[in-house]
């Protein structure tokens, strides 16, 4: 899946907080998508966010699909947290809708 299909489904599917922004930054080339639920917008727009997840884009797909455990990866480092962890926590909502 490219990034561009990701974010399609990704507003498709209204796959974000409701008031919260969350910014998921690939490193980079592969760039970041941002998860706007106070404007129920996904887009790649690199603006500031509550919660910043920096992870590579081989490891969210992992995540997206469901082979890799978000706390897995937390607690081996493949998926770092800046700003609010209670974000973060509620992404496996958000992976769900994408695997819905």
């Amino acid at each position: 899946m490219t990034k561009a299909d990701l974010l399609a489904k990704m507003q498709d599917a209204g796959a974000w907080l409701p008031g919260k922004t969350v910014k998921i930054d690939f490193g980079g080339d592969d760039g970041v998508i941002l998860i706007d639920g106070a404007n129920s917008l996904v887009s790649d727009a690199d603006n500031a966010a509550d919660t910043t997840i920096k992870v590579s884009w081989d490891d969210f797909q992992s995540l997206a699909n469901g082979t890799l455990d978000g706390m897995t990866a937390f607690m081996t480092g493949k998926l770092k947290v800046e700003g609010d962890m209670g974000n973060a926590m509620q992404l496996q909502g958000i992976f769900s809708k994408l695997r819905g």
